[in-house]
């Protein structure tokens, strides 16, 4: 049997077919592609019984309703987020779902770290200065974080990650979740209202899955609760964040900084190459206006150890679609025989 993946990274594609080969030998072959599934390229995937997609493949029903009728009866998502797939269209398709629930916690929180670090200290700016040899500290002065209020918005495993390496700055820290995490609350960690996180906070982290209740989680009245000089990091979903309304924000000369590794409409333009095009995207240019905004392309995830645990789990989901087993990352279980 062929197994085709899509949207598969030049640093992906080595850890994702030696994960394949280990586990199938010459039983399976993996087909890898760079192009993204959609409507357009859904038909790509013919004869497939198995297709690994990648977050940013659009697996609305139309897509999935060509899948289907095509042989497909497995969709094997590399990713923990499953926003781009309409569940309820693959059940009624009788398509398996399956996603990676888990893998390195500490490649995303540490990411975030490293964009709040930056933000604060301007070191984007900075480097760019010093390669044309200007050695000036106008406009680079940050702040300590040790001492003040860091709040984590999502305190599960990456959010907990966070929230210790902010205790280790010797950071306050403030939660805010549906459900109160044990270890958080072992570093000294108060939870707290979202209104009362957002107005205190120096230092927001957002660490919450995108569904219908944190769409837009932050918007105007969010914002405008904030401290003048606080730091946003969102390397979480784009969605979580009302563009429009940062923008607005930013433009009144308010927050001291924002970190941005994912964007509400990045699907199209992330992971792609767009130097050589016009930037259509009139908010995405406006926000690279910004000197006190680092955006980077959705990569807070993408360490050897936590692709490697991507791969390793998307074998597993495999096996089990193979042996007619159901684990515990199917989020769309195969319909009964």
């Amino acid at each position: 049997m062929e197994i085709v993946a899509y949207g598969v990274l030049a640093d992906e594609e080595p850890l994702l077919r030696d994960a394949f080969e280990r586990a199938f030998a010459d039983r399976h072959r993996l087909r890898c592609l760079g192009l993204f599934l959609n409507r357009d390229t859904a038909p790509t995937a013919a004869g497939h019984e198995i297709v690994l997609s990648s977050v940013n493949d659009t697996l609305d029903a139309e897509v999935l309703r060509q899948l289907a009728q095509e042989g497909t009866r497995m969709i094997a998502q590399r990713a923990t987020g499953y926003n781009n797939i309409d569940l309820s269209a693959a059940r009624e398709l009788g398509l398996t779902v399956a996603r990676v629930s888990f893998y390195s916690p500490y490649s995303v929180a540490e990411f975030a770290w490293a964009l709040a670090l930056a933000v604060n200290r301007r070191l984007v700016r900075a480097v760019h200065r010093t390669r044309d040899f200007d050695f000036r500290l106008d406009g680079l002065m940050g702040r300590d974080l040790h001492g003040r209020t860091a709040g984590v918005v999502g305190t599960g495993k990456i959010g907990a990650a966070f929230a210790r390496i902010a205790h280790g700055f010797g950071m306050r820290l403030l939660g805010w979740d549906i459900a109160e995490n044990p270890d958080c609350l072992a570093l000294g960690m108060e939870y707290v209202e979202r209104e009362r996180l957002f107005a205190e906070a120096d230092l927001i982290s957002l660490h919450v899955p995108l569904l219908p209740d944190t769409h837009h989680l932050v918007d105007a009245k969010t914002l405008a609760r904030m401290r003048n000089d606080a730091i946003l990091i969102n390397s979480s979903r784009g969605g979580l964040v009302d563009t429009d309304a940062l923008l607005e924000a930013l433009r009144a000369g308010r927050l001291g900084g924002v970190g941005l590794d994912v964007y509400e409409e990045e699907a199209g333009v992330f992971f792609l190459d767009k130097s050589l095009e016009v930037m259509t995207d009139e908010r995405l240019a406006r926000l690279m206006t910004f000197n006190n905004v680092l955006v980077t392309s959705h990569q807070a995830y993408f360490t050897r150890d936590a692709v490697g645990q991507i791969a390793a789990t998307s074998v597993r989901n495999v096996e089990d679609h193979l042996a007619g087993r159901t684990g515990d990352n199917v989020l769309v279980a195969p319909p009964a025989p």
